[in-house]
This record gives C-alpha cells, structure tokens and sequence, in this order.
C-alpha cells in the first residue's frame, strides 16, 4: 500500500474523510488504522450507508434487541444506533479536532432527507440532534436545498456546525456559504462566538453519470471535474472577499469546500480520478472505503487546483453538446433529495423488518 500518497495529500493541505461508517469499522479497529497509517481526518455518513450497515450485517442485532426491549422503533432506534456509532467514531478523531483547533477531526450525521424541504422541523432537529450527541466535533448534514438555506443560517447561529450537502454548483455552493456567513454574521452581532465551523459539499460524479450517454467521447468525464474547478474559483474569491475578512478578523473560520460523490462510477475511467484531479488546498475529500483502498494503493496526486484555474471553455464545450449546466444542476439536486428519500424510507423498511425478525426469533 502506498501510505505515502494520502499523506502527501495531507501535505497539499487536503483532508481525506471516509464516506462510511459501520460498526464493524469501529470494533475490529480498522478506523483508527486508516486515521494512523492513511492520514484519515474524518468520516461522512448517510442513510444508504447506516442501511446497508444495519441491515446487511448482525452487527446491530444485540443493541436493536435491546432498544425494542425499552419500546423503541424506526427512526427513534435508527438515531440511537447512528449517534451511538458516530460518537465513538467522534471520540477516535478528538485529537486531531483538538491539534488542528477544530479545523479537521469531524463526523457528519444527517437530518431525516424527509425533511429537504421543511425548514422549521430541520432546524429543530438539528439542534436536537447536536445536543443529543454531546460531542463537538460532529457535524450536522443539512441539504443546501431552497428551503434547507434559512435553516443552516439558523443552525449556524444556533452554534450548530454544519455540513451543508447535496450542492452540484458554484451557485448552490455560494447559496450555501452566504447562509453560513449571515449566522455568523448575526452571532457577531448579538455578542455571540463567531468559530462555529460548517462544509460545503459539493457532489461531483452524479455529472459525468447524468451525461454519459450525451455528449461526445472526449468530453466522457470532464463535467464534474470543470464544476469542480468552477466552483473552487468562487470558493478562493469568497475566501478573500471583504465579507469574508471581516469576519475572520472577528475570529470566525472558513467553511470548508468538500468534494462529495468522488468514487468513479464510469467502469472505463480510473477509479480514483476524483481524487488526483480535485487535489486542493484548504479543502477536504470524502471518499468510499474502495476508492480510499484504491488510492492507498496506487494514488498519485495530479497538479494542484488554484483560483486561476478556468474551466469555462470546456463548460462551453458541454453548452455547444446541448447541456445546460445550469438546468442540470436544479435536476441533480432535486434527483439528489429524492433519492436520498428513497434511501431513508429503505432504512426505515430495513430497520422494522430487521426488528420483525429479532422478536420473532426471540
């Protein structure tokens, strides 16, 4: 395994995250190898991962016994085995939240997706979520949806941290940021600490999946990559707006920029391309527990993303092959949120007849 090549990720001032977590993972110890020997810093979660954790595994059978004997059920239990997991998954990365000032060393967990587009109940849950975990360096995963901007302004003020997913585009993304940067702004404002830290994850294969089949060969997995570069250019520019400085000078932190959906779905494509070719500073990669084992192994790191980076003409490109990048962005986020429905609602089908089985088998 070539450990050498997360690290030097981590030299170029990358974060690589694990977009997984199940039990197994904690208690065979192979986490905290991945943090020692593979430079890990963090972890994401979502529904589709606790589901096929949960359901596909016995790990979960003795604690869900134990929680239908207290009268728990669906997303009640699935809150206990999530937080449970994340918590001890939180108390692994600690030190290195402690070393970096809370800069890395963090864990996501998300509000129900049922919840995309209702404001009120996702700022009610997220706070009631943080609380409940006890553990300041997790994360709550909140969509960057129309409705899912007031309620990360809310959280953020509320002194929730906040990964803010499912954005596709520079636009989503500085939708996202302008929400975190107002509930900064109000924390300054009424006296309040400004260092409440937030992500933004921006999803980048579910492109080059939507147009496969679209455009010409030569442009075959470039679009997300072109995305990418577009919005790390706002991102820089955001970073040394006069916005922004004022409230660094206040002592607030940057949201992040995180690269989400990196594991390669084109079975003709490297299967780490999102992690040589999206190499940033002052950024993180969350990566699938495969596409981490594949960089381990024969990672190399591509040329460095810079503000100067230009991926408009190869945008055009994609125009003049009859894509409106702006359409799909909409498309792909509203794809993302159903989907991301549909993974819950199987949690919540997987958790009742996992449960089912367990009373029947006493």
């Amino acid at each position: 395994m070539k450990a050498a090549a997360p690290l030097k990720l981590r030299e170029a001032g990358q974060s690589l995250w694990l977009d997984n977590i199940t039990r197994n993972l904690l208690t065979t110890g192979t986490l905290k190898r991945y943090i020692d020997e593979w430079s890990i810093t963090g972890l994401t979660s979502n529904p589709t991962i606790f589901d096929h954790a949960i359901t596909k595994s016995q790990d979960y059978d003795t604690a869900i016994r134990q929680k239908m004997r207290e009268g728990k059920s669906g997303e009640e239990l699935f809150f206990e085995l999530a937080i449970e997991d994340l918590t001890q998954a939180a108390d692994l990365f600690r030190p290195i939240y402690d070393a970096t000032d809370g800069v890395d060393g963090w864990v996501s967990l998300e509000v129900s997706p049922l919840l995309a587009y209702d404001t009120a109940s996702t700022i009610a849950e997220a706070k009631q979520l943080h609380a409940r975990a006890a553990r300041p360096n997790l994360f709550i995963k909140i969509p960057g949806t129309w409705e899912g901007l007031p309620a990360i302004e809310e959280a953020i003020f509320a002194g929730v941290p906040v990964n803010v997913t499912l954005l596709f585009s520079r636009e989503h993304y500085v939708a996202a940021a302008d929400a975190y940067m107002r509930g900064i702004e109000r924390r300054i404002a009424a006296g309040l600490n400004p260092n409440v830290r937030s992500v933004g994850s921006v999803f980048i294969s579910r492109w080059d999946k939507a147009v496969m089949d679209k455009t010409p060969h030569e442009l075959r997995d470039r679009l997300g990559i072109a995305v990418a570069k577009r919005t790390y250019r706002a991102y820089r520019g955001l970073l040394d707006s006069n916005r922004f400085q004022r409230l660094a000078n206040a002592g607030a932190r940057a949201q992040r920029l995180l690269w989400a959906s990196t594991g390669t779905k084109d079975p003709e494509a490297s299967d780490i391309l999102y992690v040589t070719s999206l190499a940033a500073p002052n950024t993180v990669n969350t990566m699938p527990e495969a596409t981490l084992l594949a960089f381990a192994n024969h990672g190399e790191i591509g040329p460095l993303l810079t503000a100067d980076d230009n991926a408009e003409e190869l945008l055009a490109e994609f125009g003049r092959a009859g894509i409106d990048v702006t359409a799909l962005a909409a498309d792909l986020q509203r794809e993302g949120a159903t989907s991301f429905d549909d993974s819950w609602n199987e949690l919540m089908a997987g958790i009742a007849s996992k449960s089912e089985t367990l009373r029947k088998a006493g």
